[in-house]
């Protein structure tokens, strides 16, 4: 009998240290004992509402609807907003009662039909099974976020037709401007060579950007000058020449290389003292 007591005093306290629950079923007949293990039941969740149908708008409260089993009322329920598989809002810990109302919405959570509500269980009585549930997609409606994109991108469109509409320079200090040739890079850094175009007679010429001197009165001869620029890339891009004097054989004529580091071009302007050749630029997008 003390064996017997010492037995069962040493499995009772065993189990009081696991996360399962034990009973004793007496076998009267055989005179014998036995331990029955038995784990928690699984804890489940399933959330009613929202639905694939669902339409939230950010300007109004949400609500929850969900049911469990085996999860008790004294717990609680965390909800979660997600879009794309992110997070992008915690909706609150509830008690786990079914319903929550009254839930705001982040303001800038955007318009979108790819929206989930995902709810978990918290504090589980068995951790390796926690109740957790993601809800079909649904749609969610920002009225002031979408009306407030539009703006912007009406503006950026207006502002990007206003540049594509401006037009070209066809004079500058009393001189026309001809354009000879149009450009395109992948690159707005681009690196310029000029030099001489024929021979050597005392050009001195000055390069212009659109509007601004990139070289200014430079005496041209068979050596290379470079020099390094940016491009504008909201616009077309206007180089153009100018002659300072008109040389001993006139007119000033200059050979231009351009490059990005990955396409190259060679140009040949001329300039007098009335008149100016230019290209147009433009940047790839």
């Amino acid at each position: 009998m003390g064996v017997g007591l010492i037995s069962c005093h040493f499995v009772f306290g065993a189990v009081a240290q696991q996360s399962y629950q034990s009973s004793i079923v007496a076998n009267t007949s055989a005179g014998t004992s036995e331990i029955r293990k038995s784990t928690p039941p699984k804890s489940t969740l399933q959330i009613s509402d929202p639905g694939s149908g669902t339409v939230w708008t950010v300007s109004e409260t949400a609500k929850i609807e969900w049911t469990t089993a085996n999860i008790d009322a004294s717990k609680s329920i965390r909800f979660f907003l997600a879009k794309d598989d992110m997070v992008v809002q915690e909706l609150g810990s509830f008690k786990n009662n079914s319903f929550a109302e009254g839930i705001e919405l982040a303001k800038n959570v955007g318009s979108g039909d790819q929206y989930q509500v995902v709810g978990i269980e918290l504090f589980p009585d068995d951790k390796y099974r926690i109740a957790k549930y993601a809800t079909s997609y649904f749609t969610i409606r920002n009225p002031v976020a979408d009306a407030r994109k539009a703006a912007a991108l009406a503006k950026r469109a207006e502002k990007a037709n206003d540049e594509e509409n401006v037009p070209l320079k066809n004079e500058f200090e009393g001189r026309k401007i001809s354009y000879v040739a149009e450009l395109s890079f992948a690159n707005e850094n681009i690196s310029v060579s000029l030099w001489d175009h024929g021979r050597q007679d005392g050009d001195i010429v000055s390069i212009y950007l659109n509007g601004e001197t990139v070289v200014s009165k430079h005496l041209l001869t068979y050596s290379r000058k470079k020099v390094s620029f940016k491009l504008d890339l909201s616009k077309t891009n206007e180089l153009f020449l100018y002659a300072h004097n008109l040389g001993s054989a006139p007119p000033n004529t200059v050979s231009i290389e351009l490059t990005d580091g990955t396409t190259s071009e060679k140009i040949i302007l001329n300039s007098d003292l009335k008149s100016c050749e230019a290209v147009q630029i433009k940047v790839q997008q």
